[in-house]
């Protein structure tokens, strides 16, 4: 009698392609991939026209400057971010009281400068600050004249009446070169 020799059994592969190109599309479908926003700012529209001559008052003017240390300044003077958006509500909605500050805020420009070392975290910090000086003086300016705050507003004159009357005016300057300090 003769021995019977058995090879190696072998697996049906003929599925595995399927199903592997199967579990590709599942986890492609089902996969949320997160986009990085940034901060929003509005731009205004694309002109071939040069742009007119700007006119202002070194008076209308708040220089706030942060260098690549992270240091904040405030019209050359050293400040903490968290004293920003009072200095800045300050200036802006000054009206000519203080003759070192804006005239009013229909003029008011914040002018702001960072490094290109400033650290991203410390950058939005003082953004952050700028707007909500707008926002605080918008929010103020609803609730003595419509009773409501500002996000809370529906009408869009009334809308646009506040954004008059605090227009947001934030001027970013050309970041210094890397690793500038202080004057």
């Amino acid at each position: 009698m003769g021995k019977k020799t058995r090879g190696t059994p072998e697996i049906n592969a003929s599925s595995m392609a399927d199903i592997a190109f199967l579990l590709l599309i599942f986890f492609l479908v089902t996969t949320e991939i997160a986009i990085d926003e940034g901060i929003n700012v509005v731009l205004p529209p694309w002109t071939n026209e040069p742009p007119p001559p700007i006119e202002t008052n070194n008076r209308n003017t708040l220089i706030v400057n942060l260098n690549a240390r992270d240091q904040l300044q405030v019209e050359e003077e050293l400040t903490d971010v968290r004293m920003l958006r009072d200095l800045t509500k300050q200036f802006i909605n000054n009206n000519g009281v203080d003759p070192h500050q804006s005239d009013n805020p229909q003029v008011a420009v914040v002018s702001f400068k960072g490094d290109r070392g400033t650290s991203y975290d410390m950058y939005i910090q003082v953004y952050n600050e700028l707007r909500g000086a707008y926002n605080d003086l918008r929010d103020e300016a609803a609730k003595r004249k419509f009773g409501k705050e500002f996000t809370e507003l529906t009408d869009t004159t009334k809308i646009n009446e506040i954004k008059d009357m605090y227009p947001i005016r934030i001027s970013e300057a050309e970041p210094s070169e890397f690793g500038a300090g202080t004057k």
